[in-house]
């Protein structure tokens, strides 16, 4: 099932809802960010948010290009009103992505610059293929990254190395990205989205409420000291440990057999 809201398409990838993927589709612009795609966005993940059917999500794009950022042609002709008033709908956007209770996985090709690297870096893990190319310029244009950039790229490779790209706004391909650690699978060209999808069906296989809390556990503890992290860890443990997921499980691994998940 495909449901097209203008700049974003939501696709169903099996009959259950399992695996969704999230199509930036606003290819005559190379997925530059707009308001109006923003709130596109912003509509799909709210709808997918309340979605328990949904195990796992791909960010993906129909463009030659992942995203090129925000739309400085839009932006252009910005009062500085304007501009202020563009930024809860961007700040929404991007929140969107990151707070889906389940794992999302960007499938980056071409260019993923600025707001299209953000969008990547909310994802929880970014499958690059060949062509990609990386980079925050922000600082270039006059601005700083405002989508998360100076705080997800400092935790994803460090600060240091967060740096250096984001003062220089240098963009880098996927040599480069692979050595500092900013994409966790790298594929040949073309073979991003597939092998997203595959990774995606592979999460979908477990317990929805072991990947959720397993989630759940990584960003609550992302950025605390050690004993908060495991308060974390333990809260979330236990909303598995005592779920028909974890019964479901044990019963499946004694009869040998495929587990059928309750969900809950």
């Amino acid at each position: 099932m495909t449901e097209t809201d203008r700049n974003v398409t939501v696709r169903r990838h099996d009959e259950a809802g399992h695996v969704v993927e999230l199509v930036l589709d606003r290819p005559q612009a190379h997925n530059a960010l707009s308001t109006e795609m923003a709130r596109d966005l912003t509509a799909a993940t709210d709808e997918l948010t309340q979605d328990g059917s949904v195990r796992a999500v791909v960010l993906s794009s129909s463009s030659e290009a992942f995203c090129v950022g925000a739309d400085l042609k839009q932006r252009n002709s910005f009062s500085s009103a304007d501009l202020l008033a563009q930024r809860p709908y961007f700040r929404a956007a991007f929140a969107g992505v990151r707070e889906l209770p389940v794992p999302v996985i960007a499938a980056v090709h071409g260019f993923a610059l600025g707001g299209g690297l953000e969008l990547a870096l909310s994802c929880d893990l970014i499958v690059c293929d060949e062509t990609a190319v990386l980079g925050l310029p922000e600082v270039t244009v006059g601005v700083i990254p405002g989508g998360g950039g100076t705080q997800l790229l400092a935790r994803r490779i460090g600060a240091g190395r967060a740096a250096d790209l984001i003062f220089t706004g240098r963009r880098i391909g996927v040599d480069e990205a692979e050595r500092l650690g900013l994409l966790d699978r790298r594929v040949p060209a073309g073979e991003d989205r597939a092998a997203a999808l595959e990774l995606a069906g592979t999460v979908a296989a477990n317990s929805p409420v072991g990947v959720r809390n397993a989630k759940r556990a990584l960003r609550g503890g992302a950025g605390v000291d050690l004993a908060t992290g495991l308060e974390f860890e333990d809260g979330a443990w236990q909303a598995t440990a005592f779920s028909a997921d974890r019964v479901e499980g044990v019963a499946a691994w004694a009869e040998k057999r495929r587990p059928d998940w309750p969900g809950r």
